[in-house]
């Protein structure tokens, strides 16, 4: 299968690179900046240097021998991958005199250069860089150029190397995926990669490695481990068996709906009811990371007790996703941290791990559930925490409370879907605060309980900000809430965004 190699120096638009080359039906891989595989070139079809936090100048700043490159893959440096291609060969870079962050334009181009085809003078380009570079060496030519800088982009002649000091991959550069286009187009990618080309390789690929295997799937109700279960079953059918636990903390009806949806996509689902046990073993804990280690490990014990009733298992199936891959290692290189979505289990239950999602970025995973025929309800579900509501509710966790926060939260979020807010917003919930506060109902002096509401907009919650919900839409739920949830007498709405604060509460 053809690639694209994307060598990460450490910009935090890293993953956007690849999913905005991903978007254009070219498959991509991101690796650390000094881990290029020179083992497996035959596929690589081009190159891109990501931007880095570091100056090319700095004795601690990353650096990769591009000897073995440069000359045998089209090559495109982006912002410190441009850099660092122009100082490494000869050329200048120093400080701006000022640091050079947001819009731009570019005031002249290049109109024959293959990477700027079709892009027109004055477009917009997101700039963010304290450097610059003040001279390219001899072989190099400066191909568009803005009022402040004069090496925007630049060709080196007589190979396929370019580099912008601009960031094609984000939003706010208008004609950024024009640019990639065209360097894929310089690569000569196919560009068919395609959900529908990822589920026949997929299953052919499970096929072949699960044979007649058996493999055991933790089911969360969400889309990545939906989607997961169903390209396995698609696979391997019967030697698929998936366990859905209910800790007790998942929202109203949510385990008899999740069970009814997966009847409907022929999976063979066993659901285990284990609320009394998750409840007995919170009692009286307040620490929020407590509280996520007890769920954690609670629903590890669950499903390793519920899997040795079966027999013959060899695999853990996981629906591990492309960011936590990468996310999974520095770019030196070392482990920082695991991102198993049922941490523990392979090393406690000796399994080998499975997961045909690891190579796809949550927008994927979503088209490729859509391609499969997925229900849209069950592609399009908001994301929601493994702990669910133990890390929604502040201070200790009761059977009353839950019933309290369930209560809420079904009614915000069905009324998001009615008011046709659910999918304008990235994730939304309630959250039982451990306040309560004077009201008057009836007449009557009332001393109970805060509902919070939050609400975000994002792409892929690395950074979330608060959704503008319409006022009206904001006094019917709060209305709705108080008139309907027993113990509850006020509501409020979150409105702070991500960073500072995270989406959840704990």
């Amino acid at each position: 299968m053809q690639k694209i190699i994307i060598l990460d120096f450490g910009s935090q638009t890293t993953q956007l690179i690849g999913r905005r080359i991903r978007e254009l039906n070219m498959y991509c891989e991101i690796v650390p900046y000094n881990k290029f595989p020179f083992d497996e070139t035959k596929n690589v079809k081009g190159v891109i240097l990501s931007g880095s936090p570091y100056s090319v100048y700095d004795t601690h700043a990353f650096k990769a021998d591009l000897s073995q490159i440069r000359g045998k893959f089209p090559i495109l440096g982006i912002c410190y991958g441009a850099q660092y291609i122009a100082y490494t060969s000869g050329g200048n870079v120093e400080p701006a005199n000022s640091r050079e962050y947001g819009r731009a334009n570019l005031t002249s181009i290049d109109p024959n250069d293959p990477l700027l085809k079709g892009i027109p003078a004055e477009t917009q380009i997101w700039m963010s860089h304290g450097d610059t570079i003040t001279s390219l060496p001899e072989n190099f030519k400066t191909i568009a150029s803005t009022s402040d800088v004069q090496a925007a982009a630049y060709t080196v002649e007589g190979e396929k190397t370019w580099g912008v000091q601009f960031h094609p991959e984000v939003f706010h550069t208008t004609d950024g995926t024009k640019l990639l286009d065209n360097f894929l187009d310089i690569c000569g990618a196919a560009k068919d990669w395609t959900p529908a080309s990822f589920i026949e390789s997929t299953v052919a690929e499970l096929k072949e490695k699960l044979g007649d295997d058996k493999v055991i799937l933790a089911l969360s109700g969400g889309v990545d481990s939906s989607v997961t279960a169903v390209l396995l079953n698609k696979a391997i059918g019967a030697n698929l068996t998936c366990i859905f636990v209910d800790h007790g903390l998942l929202r109203k009806y949510e385990f008899e709906n999740v069970l009814r949806d997966y009847e409907h996509l022929g999976l063979n689902v066993i659901g285990i009811d284990a609320k009394n046990r998750f409840y007995n073993e919170l009692a009286g804990v307040t620490d929020p990371e407590q509280k996520r280690k007890i769920i954690g490990k609670g629903f590890i014990d669950v499903f390793d007790e519920e899997a040795h009733k079966l027999k013959d298992i060899k695999w853990l199936g996981q629906g591990t996703i492309y960011p936590d891959v990468i996310e999974s290692l520095s770019i030196t290189g070392t482990v920082i941290k695991s991102h198993h979505n049922v941490g523990g289990l392979p090393e406690k239950m000796h399994l080998k791990l499975v997961e045909p999602l690891r190579l796809l970025f949550k927008d994927e995973v979503r088209r490729v559930g859509i391609e499969l025929g997925m229900q849209p309800h069950l592609i399009k579900r908001h994301p929601f925490p493994g702990p669910g509501l133990g890390i929604r509710i502040l201070g200790d966790i009761t059977p009353e409370k839950v019933r309290v926060l369930q209560d809420a939260d079904d009614i915000y979020i069905s009324l998001l879907r009615e008011w046709g807010l659910y999918d304008q917003v990235w994730q939304a919930g309630a959250i039982l605060l451990p306040i309560r506060s004077v009201g008057v109902m009836g007449d009557e002096r009332t001393y109970e309980n805060t509902i919070t509401l939050r609400a975000v907009t994002s792409t892929d919650a690395m950074t979330a900000d608060w959704a503008q919900l319409p006022y009206d839409f904001l006094a019917k739920v709060s209305n709705e809430i108080i008139n309907k949830v027993k113990g509850v007498n006020r509501v409020v709405y979150d409105i702070s965004s991500k960073p500072p604060a995270t989406i959840e509460w704990e």
